[in-house]
């Protein structure tokens, strides 16, 4: 049985920083409000455009478009809503994340026919997906990563790390773990220098992009 925590339709986190990046810069956090959306929404568009996941569970026709409504309904209605959501630098980064307050239950359900519909032709491939990822999500209450991102343009400042800190230490001081998924082989060495650990690793079916299933564990 999923946690609440866990929400069936994020999207795998992107890769947020490349792993030689050096910067003094000292990025600006706080938490995202509705005024952020229309900024958070081009960061995560930008930095999703290519990624394998989406690739695979989102139609190829208009795909932009479909991206576009997918990460608004993610986290204008899961993130803002239920979740948190915090940005960098304005919004040139952003972190969307569910927690084991999140009482998002019945919203997913609410959500589940959008999400199917904005995937098109690959619902099928998106269902199949949600379904072999959930067998590898923990049943115990957790911090859940659903989705980031960091603005192509301006990789290299330190704002991947930086945007996802604040759920970290919220994470740490509620005593429950970090959780996320990537399709990203890029990713895992990313998450693991911020403490996460590879508790999961396996191919989507239908010839979808491997995934990571990743756990930070509390006093990391």
């Amino acid at each position: 049985m999923r946690p609440v925590s866990a929400p069936p339709y994020a999207v795998p986190a992107r890769p947020t920083e490349p792993v030689t990046s050096m910067t003094t810069h000292r990025p600006a956090v706080r938490p995202a409000t509705h005024a952020d959306l229309p900024r958070a929404l081009r960061t995560l568009d930008r930095a999703f455009a290519d990624y394998p996941f989406t690739r695979h569970t989102i139609a190829a026709d208009d795909h932009a478009a479909r991206l576009h409504r997918s990460n608004e309904l993610f986290v204008a209605r899961i993130g803002l809503a239920h979740g948190r959501v915090w940005v960098a630098d304005d919004g040139d980064a952003v972190a969307v994340w569910t927690t084991p307050e999140t009482a998002a239950g019945e919203v997913f359900a609410e959500l589940g026919p959008r999400f199917a519909e904005i995937a098109g032709d690959r619902a099928e491939a998106s269902a199949q997906a949600e379904a072999a990822m959930g067998v590898h999500r923990p049943g115990e209450p957790v911090w859940f990563l659903g989705s980031v991102g960091v603005d192509p343009g301006c990789q290299g400042r330190g704002l991947g790390r930086a945007v996802i800190r604040p759920g970290l230490e919220a994470a740490e001081a509620a005593g429950v773990p970090a959780f996320l998924e990537t399709s990203d082989e890029r990713n895992v060495g990313f998450y693991e220098r911020l403490g996460f650990e590879v508790t999961a690793d396996y191919p989507l079916p239908g010839g979808g992009p491997h995934t990571w299933a990743m756990t930070r564990k509390p006093g990391v």
